[in-house]
């Protein structure tokens, strides 16, 4: 019998979008361990964004840049005893963490996703369930219960978006009655945005369907001087909210809308979790691997024609998680592709189409 009494420790500190797939784990320990004691270390802004997630301690720090930060996080630390402690960042700063947390066992990523050394700051690894190792970064993070042999996973997000957060956006959106579009149009990398003339040129085929448009993103000089870009040519306004959300706002937000336009970034995985449909715009990365884990089937990828064209490989032989670092992989999308997929997406919500479980498993969640 599985031993439910133990504590178990998870460190993700960033970013929103990998927090958000890292909720499901939390909900498989849960149903599977419901003794369990489970303390996440993480850091801000991504705690914004899970506070208040019930069963779950948090432990929030600021992510360490010096041998102070190191000391004060072990000092900080130094009365947990975990039995098991999930690796769930492989990034240097991250690593350098583990050896300052007590744990009989540390589970990492297996050698071909682990990165800067994780395999030397752990003693246990993931494998991958997938024998052609095609997963989905959420599968990897549920790989994480499977070392744990559990091996039924939990797909339930159940964001903890208040009341608060959905009342702000009832306030903000845009006036009338057309189909609400959420557009988050720029990435971290700048490799993976679609050009600013083509969505401008969408946005303006859409507005003859008398829809409303939102921008989210974040508040950089960089994202505001996109978004100026793309809106200098819209025939109509946009309620641009770039940099005004909080994490649970921009949730809720997209909670509202009837479709979400996004590269390869996270509020693509906050749609997944409130069950939005998401057009992803992908042709860096394979929507296999980071889109938008319950519909893809809305997604424009072009990532094998970018292997091929700027790669010069078969897309089959790439190893998991290859990008394709070339500015040019993203103009591989055509307008009409994009607009298609929305028109669609719309059309079926009209229609009555079966939505998706996420937006059935949020209904009704309105703690304040």
């Amino acid at each position: 019998m599985r031993d439910t009494a133990l504590h178990i420790g998870l460190l993700r500190l960033s970013a929103l979008g990998d927090v958000c797939m890292v909720v499901p784990v939390i909900r498989t320990l849960q149903q599977a361990m419901p003794g369990a004691r489970i303390t996440w270390i993480i850091s801000r802004p991504a705690y914004d964004l899970v506070e208040g997630l019930e069963g779950v301690e948090f432990v929030v720090i600021k992510k360490p840049s010096n041998p102070f930060d190191y000391l004060s996080l072990w000092w900080r630390m130094r009365h947990h005893r975990f039995d098991v402690l999930l690796c769930m960042q492989a990034a240097l700063r991250a690593n350098l963490i583990y050896p300052f947390l007590r744990a009989k066992r540390k589970i990492g990523f297996d050698k071909v996703r682990a990165r800067d050394g994780q395999q030397f700051f752990t003693n246990q690894s993931i494998t991958f369930n997938n024998p052609q190792q095609r997963e989905h970064l959420m599968d990897s993070f549920l790989g994480f219960t499977r070392a744990m042999d559990i091996n039924a996973p939990v797909i339930d997000w159940r964001l903890p978006i208040t009341n608060l957060d959905r009342g702000w956006v009832k306030a903000i959106l845009p006036a009338g009655n057309g189909d609400l579009i959420v557009v988050n149009p720029a990435a971290s990398k700048a490799e993976r945005n679609w050009p600013a003339e083509r969505y401008t040129e969408v946005l303006n085929r859409l507005y003859q369907r008398g829809v409303r448009i939102v921008f989210t993103g974040g508040g950089s000089d960089v994202e505001k001087q996109f978004i100026n870009q793309i809106k200098a040519d819209t025939t109509d306004d946009i309620t641009d909210l770039s940099g005004q959300t909080s994490p649970k706002q921009l949730a809720a937000l997209i909670e509202a809308a009837d479709c979400l336009i996004a590269p390869d970034t996270g509020p693509v995985h906050l749609a997944a979790a409130v069950g939005t449909p998401v057009i992803g715009l992908y042709a860096v990365a394979p929507t296999w691997l980071s889109g938008p884990y319950l519909s893809r089937e809305h997604c424009v990828d072009h990532y094998n024609d970018a292997v091929k064209k700027y790669l010069k490989k078969d897309p089959a032989s790439v190893p998991w998680g290859t990008r394709v670092h070339d500015k040019r992989a993203m103009s591989l999308i055509e307008v009409h592709e994009v607009v298609s997929r929305v028109v669609s997406v719309l059309e079926g919500a009209r229609h009555g189409e079966a939505q998706y479980t996420a937006k059935e498993i949020n209904a009704g969640d309105d703690d304040d």
